[in-house]
């Protein structure tokens, strides 16, 4: 195995956090495979980069020569996790719950080798614990240190309603890595709290407590908020090739290097190369279209990232992005309907004429078809077609 200073390095890469390095350092020098563990609840059945930012590290650890443990919360995912939530998550049904997890399987090994992935689901040992089990668990939590947690504090000082089976995800979640004998769990930022629940159960089980590492959460294609389907910020990794291409050459050139620390494979020492390049003149588009390279080839194959130009922003009618896309910003003093940027940006004779294209579906963002529904959030840049001939990457920016 690789030295500690070096598999440290790599594990710390794009971290948001490591607890407790030092105890880290003590299971790294053991030399031996590590039990590394990370949950995915299939609250829903497509993945997007955000979620590659977690597989992603779990690869490199995997690379590195330890044990990955990729679980799949099928019991949890009927309760819900409540992290971040204003009110209780409805929970999904157990054929709702499998089928999200199949097709969760199909997409993670895109990133995992699967040879050297194991694939556990909660299930395997939470159905097998008692009521008397489930009430020892709960003994060794208070309910003083559970209204800690920032949105369980927020709904009670609120006067918001929450379920008892809401305070048993933590422990639960806590749990899983007591049954694996987990010595490091991978988990976002919004996980923290659950995470920590792990060591503290370890310790109460007479266990050594794991080791954390925390990953931020990926900022969607709007560089503001976190990456998400519902906020149509997001770059799903099964996506057409095309669609994916358009995509991450919108996003705002500030992402560039967030983007490549949290998604890329490549060394550090190559992306500081292109950092450097950036700063000598060269044009921060052409460093995007490495990165799409990158990601399309991974979740692609290279002849689909080879190709991915010839039909970004144009898939319908199979169509090439013009090498040569002109850059537009739009004015505004706040957010705009699609019909009214495309208006301001001349790519159509005038806001009839938008209006018409939209109706007929011959309008699309990012190789993706919209209706006039579709709102330009500020701030956000876009690859932008109306009809067959007019392109242009949009930035709407305030007056």
């Amino acid at each position: 195995m690789k030295a500690v200073e070096e598999q440290l390095a790599i594990i710390k890469r794009g971290a948001d956090g490591v607890i407790v390095e030092k105890e880290l350092i003590e299971k790294l020098k053991r030399n031996q495979p590590l039990c590394v563990k990370a949950g995915f609840d299939p609250t829903a059945p497509d993945l997007h980069l955000g979620h590659a930012v977690l597989l992603n590290k779990l690869r490199m650890l995997q690379d590195l020569g330890h044990q990955v443990v990729f679980l799949i919360g099928d019991f949890t995912g009927m309760i819900g996790d409540p992290s971040g939530k204003s009110a209780t998550r409805p929970p999904l049904t157990r054929e709702q719950v499998l089928a999200n997890a199949e097709t969760y399987k199909q997409q993670v090994f895109k990133i995992l080798d699967e040879s050297k992935t194991k694939v556990v689901f909660n299930s395997e040992w939470l159905e097998l614990l008692t009521p008397a089990d489930f009430i020892r668990l709960a003994s060794h939590y208070t309910v003083a240190r559970m209204l800690e947690r920032e949105d369980f504090s927020n709904r009670y000082t609120t006067n918001q309603p929450i379920a008892i089976h809401e305070f048993l995800y933590p422990l639960i979640q806590g749990y899983d890595s007591v049954a694996l004998r987990a010595d490091i769990e991978i988990g976002g930022t919004d996980q923290t709290f659950n995470l920590l629940m792990g060591r503290e159960l370890q310790r109460a089980y007479d266990q050594e407590p794991q080791c954390i590492v925390t990953m931020p959460l990926l900022e969607g294609l709007d560089g503001v908020k976190k990456m998400s389907k519902s906020l149509g910020n997001y770059v799903g990794i099964q996506e057409a090739p095309g669609a994916m291409y358009g995509k991450l050459l919108s996003m705002p050139d500030e992402l560039i290097w967030r983007y490549f620390e949290l998604l890329s494979f490549r060394p550090a020492a190559e992306i500081e190369q292109l950092k450097a390049k950036v700063a000598q003149g060269t044009n921060p588009r052409d460093i995007k279209i490495e990165l799409a390279h990158e990601l399309i080839a991974r979740f692609h194959g290279e002849e689909a990232a080879a190709s991915a130009h010839k039909s970004a922003g144009n898939r319908m009618q199979q169509g090439e992005l013009p090498e040569d896309l002109p850059s537009i910003v739009v004015e505004a003093e706040a957010d705009l309907p699609i019909a009214a940027v495309l208006n301001k940006a001349g790519l159509v004779k005038n806001a009839a004429g938008a209006r018409d294209m939209l109706s007929a579906g011959s309008v699309r963002v990012d190789g993706e078809v919209v209706t006039r529904d579709f709102i330009f959030k500020l701030g956000a840049e876009h690859v932008c077609q109306a009809g067959k001939k007019s392109f242009a990457r949009i930035r709407l920016l305030a007056q």
